[in-house]
């Protein structure tokens, strides 16, 4: 009785003390992507005040323009008639650079301590968030400095996803993943709220600081991560996680090659057994290589899906104030904060994909339905969108959920799946590789819809929606096969946890 007694209290505070570290490293991951996209969206909200009506605003008693120069206001080089053009050349910069190194990260994530891989990168990613807004105030008005500083911030900037992703793949398993990593995802949306708001505060006067104040909260966490960030369960003496939720015969396949998945560990009902099987010794399983992540099941049809949907989000992300500024003929600081409820909306449609799909078994078919009524969401907010604040506010709050849904669940829940695949027969490895190149794919996209905005917004804003409801449906073309994968397999067990296994 009395060991019995020890045994059970030993084992809550084993569950206490790993309960409070996964929250923990789910808080701090939480922290980190957040200030990594909030020092990516002060560029959308300065767009406004780089290139404005000056006709509209009264000129300053010490201005030495002259009294016919109707760009007076303006910041050169976007003080010209092709500034939509430049203004995208300098968003293209950035997400080029980004979808590039994204390839490249998740090699280096996987063989790098991922402390000082993110601590690094966050680092760099302030410096040069800050260097943009520098220029401000150092008074630069060449083209070239902008574009060199989006590229290196880019490049500095892939450190980022991979690395989070995985280590919250390293301490949660796959239960519950698709509503935790909903949740937790939402610092996609916080972070480009923040930024907005930030950014919202000085975008009518020094402009500079919406770059340099994100640029040093970045920083500073940068430094929080170099010293506080666990990367495995096992560097604090924590379980480590079930990333296979067994379902029957198929679902009880385990691998020698992951002792933490082996029949003798989970069959003993000892907790001094099972702590000893998590520290066993074992070979270290090798990085997966590149061609290998690729041909995991599902890999690159999400990977296209979200090349087309992070086209779609990334439009908004870097024009949606400049359209609302248009339009809607807010000032700059209000276009910026109306902004936000988009990414509001993301917040909800990505708790609410994680949630579903966690609930039904099916990732796809969560994604496509979503992508479906996204289509024509976006079609009706931009004919009656601006029919009135009430109508705006709305409609961006559901046109973000059903944009920012499926983005927000292929990029969390699906890569953690596909990156502790079965058939990787345990090998945790693959699981930034895999992270890297989904994410690497959907950057593409991302890079690709600010630029098409851009030259296409000349001809009428109405064309840039097409092309958005266009890339939707594609996104969701992409995804038929498994969501017919996964219609049969409820077909042939509505109770069966089937997830990615007939994939």
């Amino acid at each position: 009785m009395r060991s019995s007694l020890a045994l059970g209290v030993r084992f809550l505070r084993a569950f206490s003390r790993d309960s409070w570290y996964r929250g923990f490293i789910l808080l701090l991951t939480f922290l980190i992507y957040t200030c990594y996209h909030m020092s990516r969206k002060p560029i959308s909200v300065v767009k406004s005040r780089l290139h404005q009506n000056c006709s509209e605003l009264i000129r300053p008693f010490n201005d030495t323009h002259d009294p016919n120069d109707t760009t007076w206001c303006d910041w050169s080089p976007f003080d010209k008639s092709n500034y939509k053009e430049l203004l995208g050349a300098v968003d293209n910069a950035f997400l080029v650079a980004y979808a590039i190194g994204m390839f490249i990260s998740g090699i280096f994530g996987e063989r790098l301590p991922l402390r000082y891989y993110l601590s690094a990168g966050m680092l760099l990613s302030g410096l040069f968030t800050s260097l943009f807004g520098l220029g401000y105030f150092w008074n630069i008005h060449v083209l070239w400095y902008f574009v060199l500083i989006q590229i290196c911030n880019g490049l500095v900037q892939t450190t980022g996803w991979p690395s989070v992703v995985t280590c919250v793949g390293n301490w949660f398993g796959k239960g519950k993943r698709g509503f935790i990593m909903g949740i937790w995802n939402s610092h996609t949306s916080m972070g480009n709220i923040l930024g907005s708001l930030i950014a919202g505060v000085w975008v009518s006067g020094q402009w500079g600081l919406s770059f340099v104040v994100p640029g040093i909260i970045t920083a500073a966490m940068g430094i929080v991560t170099f010293f506080f960030l666990i990367e495995y369960p096992e560097d604090v003496d924590c379980s480590s996680p079930q990333h296979h939720v067994s379902s029957g015969p198929e679902g009880n396949q385990n691998y020698p090659e992951d002792p933490g998945n082996s029949p003798y560990c989970h069959q003993e009902s000892s907790l001094e057994t099972t702590a000893r099987c998590s520290k066993e010794p074992s070979a270290q399983p090798v990085a997966i290589s590149f061609c290998g992540a690729l041909m995991i099941p599902g890999v690159i049809e999400f990977s296209l899906c979200l090349l087309f949907a992070k086209l779609v989000s990334y439009t908004f992300l870097y024009w949606l104030p400049l359209y609302i500024f248009n339009v809607a003929h807010f000032n700059a600081q209000e276009a910026g904060d109306l902004s936000t409820l988009f990414d509001v909306g993301g917040i909800i449609g990505g708790i609410l994909a994680g949630l579903i799909s966690d609930y039904t078994n099916g990732r796809a078919t969560t994604c496509c339905v979503m992508l479906i009524l996204a289509a024509p969401m976006l079609f009706l907010y931009n004919h009656f969108g601006q029919n009135g604040i009430v109508s705006s506010i709305a409609m961006l709050i559901v046109c973000g959920a059903l944009v920012n849904g499926p983005y927000a669940l292929i990029t969390t829940a699906v890569s953690a799946d596909l990156g502790t695949h079965k058939s990787l027969k345990g090998n945790a490895k693959a699981l930034s590789t895999v992270t890297a190149i989904i994410d690497g794919t959907g950057s593409i996209g991302a890079a690709l819809g600010p630029l098409l905005a851009g030259l296409i917004s000349p001809t009428g804003w109405n064309n840039v929606f097409y092309m958005l409801i266009s890339a939707d449906v594609l996104a969701c073309l992409l995804l038929c096969r498994l969501v017919y994968k996964e219609i049969m397999a409820w077909k042939s067990s509505l109770s069966k946890d089937t997830g990615y296994k007939e994939i």
